[in-house]
């Protein structure tokens, strides 16, 4: 099924969908967290002091203007120190967080995986949180069944699949979520830098299914520190620097600036 997906912070009706060439489009796209001045201690002292508007703000833009397009079947690294605004440019485009201003296009099914453990309850086995994070992902029921063993022989924690999540490792943890989120092949992978925790060898597995989603369509994003891992896998990267896109072209244009830059 082809979806499409339109965030616009001033909604102007109907929207036009992006080349079909075009699967993700952000125009001027910028996001503020407002922090507020205040040590607050407890959620009662802030429901007061909002109440009584004693609470002063900060505004923090984690993205200021940020336009670019992604094609289909590219496989797009975004790098940047932290706090430079990665991880909040997934959350726009995994349709997790809408932006301040601009307007984001998505076209397709995302599988998001963008934090180690996001969708996970430590409490519930291996088993139980494969059905939660997949039903939270968008699969039926009936998918995941059908997909489970697939799920359980990629992650090779079959020992363990039935023991709570809190007694897992965090290459574990990793593997399954890595696992679930890519059990079907989707339009769009998000990856926030899941592939720097694990083995080797479940590296090696990881990034064989990332090339073999690409060469079947799949647009991935892949957000790394790892310099190596995105000149090995990426075609075009993205360099974001205290929220604002510093450079975008080819991955080993961009790598060479970022180097030099001594970040």
């Amino acid at each position: 099924m082809n979806l499409l997906t339109v965030f616009n912070s001033k909604p102007k009706g109907m929207e036009e969908p992006p080349d079909s060439e075009i699967i993700i489009r952000l125009e001027g796209v910028s996001v503020r967290y407002r922090l507020p001045r205040e040590r607050i201690a407890s959620f009662k002292e802030y429901a007061i002091l909002t109440l009584q508007r004693r609470i002063s703000y900060d505004d923090f833009w984690a993205l200021s203007d940020v336009s670019l397009e992604v094609c289909k079947g590219e496989l797009l690294g975004i790098i940047g120190l932290n706090g430079a605004g990665k991880s909040t440019l997934l959350k726009v485009i995994s349709r997790v967080l809408k932006p301040t201003r601009g307007r984001v296009w998505v076209r397709g099914r995302v599988a998001p995986l963008l934090e180690l453990g996001a969708g996970f309850h430590a409490e519930l086995t291996g088993r139980e949180n494969v059905f939660l994070n997949g039903l939270l992902l968008g699969y039926s029921h009936a998918e995941i069944t059908n997909h489970f063993q697939e799920i359980l022989d990629f992650a090779d924690i079959s020992g363990f699949i039935d023991a709570p999540l809190r007694t897992y490792s965090t290459g574990m943890a990793a593997r399954l979520g890595f696992a679930v989120a890519t059990m079907k092949q989707p339009d769009i992978l998000i990856v926030d830098e899941v592939l720097s925790v694990g083995d080797e060898q479940f590296q090696r597995k990881c990034h064989n299914r990332l090339t073999e989603f690409q060469e079947n369509g799949t647009t991935t994003l892949l957000v790394s520190h790892s310099t190596e891992l995105v000149a090995k896998l990426c075609n075009r990267a993205a360099w974001l620097e205290h929220g604002h896109l510093r450079m975008l072209g080819e991955a080993a244009d961009v790598l060479e600036q970022y180097r030099g830059s001594g970040s």
